[in-house]
């Protein structure tokens, strides 16, 4: 999908009404404390996410109870007006379901990506718009460059804080509408600018776990969410069929995994594949995980993509980036052919293109076969590990 239509706009000007969402950590507080020296009339709003089964273990979580009390302590601080809405339903259904849902189909989801489109960035600004906002603006590290024919979203100034990858699938009517005043800041100026107004976020510790599971453990979330029932157990085996014993459920691995795999031979064995269709897990050697190759599908492309173009494209957030050509579809997928192969490219992850700081947009990642065994350079255990389980949530956004 091209995301290219010049639509004119006024980029955003005090004293424009805007809401800040406001999570309780320091990121958002700053950004809303920002935002009113400017001369814009700011409005806080937190967001309640969290179903009322879920308030216990939210409660030193993003968007939890104490997060809202500190929002809100930051926000009579300010002088600004501050409200808490219930988001917990559209939660529930487009991200924690989605979660679940992609662990069931053998893929590793990306939750981050998804509640900043349907929910912080979705569903938050018709509830903007009902009390005559103009702009929604967050604490992201990111730079929405408002240019008068279109918006421009760039990486942060800050490449240990970027999160314009989280940010990708965003089209152009939301990116128009957003404010990021922190994008070309560093952290310790945001902590700086805190601790001189006093406010009690100050010093408080980032997030760097998805939000709504406890501990990182996102076994134990799923067994809780989705019962143990609900699994899809199958067998382990390798690529040439043999079979290494049974497992619980293919919801309990992902791609580059290498704990948890059955002993018993020379060199360690990673997850290279998972096949919804049996609930096999494939296990391999190290090179097996390797590819030059892959297809994304749900694209969003924010520049020309009726022909192929060059990017450095990013296959998850910790990733350095790679440079590759996109193959665009007619249909929303893609082929993006990497110049030199990467390792561990997961189905359900974001793959997110870039020329310099611009961000052109992205997919979904699909399954695919693994490739080019036999000339890749053995990497150390250390690298192998990099790999294992989830991203670890948005990171530092608080």
């Amino acid at each position: 999908m091209n995301d290219t239509t010049p639509t004119r706009h006024t980029p955003p000007q005090p004293p424009a009404r805007v809401v800040v969402g406001m999570s309780g950590g320091v990121d958002s507080s700053v950004a809303a404390y920002l935002l009113k020296e400017q001369g814009y009339e700011v409005i806080g709003v937190t967001m309640k996410v969290w179903p009322q089964d879920c308030m216990s273990r939210a409660e030193d979580k993003c968007c939890g109870p104490q997060a809202i009390a500190d929002a809100r302590s930051v926000a009579h601080g300010l002088g600004i007006p501050h409200y808490v809405v219930d988001e917990s339903v559209n939660f529930e259904r487009a991200v924690i379901d989605y979660f679940a849902e992609e662990y069931k189909a053998g893929r590793t989801p990306n939750p981050c990506v998804m509640c900043n489109e349907k929910v912080k960035f979705g569903n938050l600004w018709g509830k903007a718009k009902a009390i005559g906002a103009d702009f929604i603006a967050t604490g992201h590290y990111a730079i929405a460059d408002h240019l008068p024919e279109r918006t421009v979203l760039r990486k942060g100034r800050d490449p240990r804080k970027d999160q314009s990858y989280f940010l990708f699938s965003l089209r152009q009517a939301q990116l128009q509408r957003v404010i990021l005043p922190l994008g070309a800041m560093e952290k310790t100026e945001i902590r700086a600018i805190a601790r001189q107004m006093g406010m009690k976020t100050a010093d408080k510790q980032d997030s760097q776990e998805i939000c709504f599971v406890p501990g990182n453990d996102y076994k134990a979330f799923l067994k809780s969410h989705m019962g143990e029932g609900e699994f899809h157990p199958g067998r382990i085996r390798d690529k040439s069929g043999r079979d290494y014993g049974p497992h619980e459920g293919i919801e309990m691995f992902t791609i580059g995994q290498r704990k948890g795999l059955p002993g018993g031979s020379s060199s360690p064995r990673y997850v290279v594949d998972i096949d919804p269709a049996t609930a096999s897990v494939i296990v391999g050697e190290a090179e097996d995980l390797w590819c030059d190759e892959f297809t994304v599908a749900n694209s969003i492309w924010h520049c020309d993509a009726s022909a192929p173009f060059d990017v450095t494209v990013k296959i998850r957030y910790s990733h350095p980036g790679a440079e590759a050509t996109v193959f665009p579809g007619e249909r929303g997928e893609a082929v993006i052919k990497l110049r030199e192969p990467q390792r561990a490219v997961t189905p359900g992850q974001a793959a997110v293109c870039y020329r310099g700081d611009e961000s052109l947009g992205g997919g979904w990642i699909e399954r695919q076969r693994a490739i080019n065994p036999a000339t890749m350079i053995p990497k150390t255990a250390e690298d192998e590990d990099e790999f294992v389980a989830l991203e670890g949530g948005c990171g530092a956004k608080r």
